[in-house]
Order: C-alpha cells, then sequence, then structure tokens
C-alpha cells in the first residue's frame, strides 16, 4: 500500500514521441467506479493487474493506491464482469529533466484524448514542465479514466 501523489496534463501537441522510452498497450475496466473506492482490472502489455484506489485529497493529486499483479488469465476474466466501458489506450513512457511523464493516448470512444501524468515524492515538488505539456487537469474528476469510461471524451 501506498500514497500516490501525481499531477496530471493535457498535451500541446505529440511531440513527446521524438522522446519516448517505451511505450505499451493496455486495457482496463473496472469492478468498482465510485469515488470512495475504484477497483481496475488491467491487461498491461503480457502481464495483469488488479488495483484499488482510494478517494483524493482536496487538490486531487494524492490517494491511497493499492496494486497486486495477477495473471493476464485471470485480469481477462474479471474483466468480463467489469462495469460497462472498457478504457483502450498506449502508455508511453518519457525521460525529461530526471522525471518520468506517462503519456496516454486513447482509443475508442475516448480517441483523441492525450494527457501526460507525472509521480511527485510531495505535492509541492517542483519539476521542469516540457514545452508539449498544456493545461494542467490534477484533480479534474472527467480525465479519470474511470469517468472517462462512463462519459467518454468524444461525447463531451
Amino acid at each position: 500500500m501506498a500514497q500516490e501523489i501525481e499531477r496530471k496534463y493535457l498535451l500541446k501537441n505529440d511531440s513527446f514521441k521524438a522522446d519516448v522510452r517505451k511505450e505499451q498497450r493496455i486495457i482496463q475496466g473496472y469492478l468498482c467506479s465510485v469515488p470512495e473506492r475504484t477497483v481496475r482490472v488491467r491487461v498491461k502489455g503480457d502481464k495483469g493487474f488488479l488495483t484499488i484506489k482510494g478517494i483524493g485529497n482536496e487538490s486531487g493529486a494524492s490517494r491511497y493506491e493499492w496494486e497486486k499483479e495477477i495473471t493476464t488469465a485471470e485480469a481477462q476474466e474479471l474483466l468480463k464482469i467489469c462495469e460497462p466501458g472498457v478504457i483502450d489506450k498506449t502508455r508511453y513512457l518519457v525521460d525529461f529533466q530526471g522525471m518520468t511523464f506517462e503519456v496516454d493516448e486513447f482509443y475508442g470512444d475516448n480517441l483523441g484524448l492525450i494527457v501526460a501524468e507525472v509521480e511527485l515524492e510531495s505535492e509541492t515538488q517542483a519539476f521542469v514542465k516540457p514545452a508539449w505539456l498544456g493545461a494542467e487537469v490534477t484533480g479534474d474528476a472527467k480525465y479519470y479514466n474511470s469517468m472517462l469510461m462512463k462519459h467518454p471524451y468524444t461525447k463531451w
């Protein structure tokens, strides 16, 4: 168990792709998507994961997170009983000025949405922002994956 501290941003453009270190397709669904506790099932590459997240703090930058690796077969079985709406995206890892940004490019009903997250040691940690980073959306619930499955980006 751990406290997750991260900030989320929209992107100005896709110039981040020139500096991608790794990319991986992710398919995920939610067994429970209420704000107080989300239970996520994810297939990430050739691995499966079960993740439980608590409600975010006032700023939306920090919340409880617990994750356990499960087999891909187990994840595929659990995806069958998830709430309607699947998140399909490619995650790119981009290193910049000593930080790793996780950039998610969405498909399906969220096609056209690209967001970047950066994990921090504290909510006040300073970091250099790459030129491709746009407006901050940390704490804006409509950008949470658990909300994107209910209210997809293409329907906004």
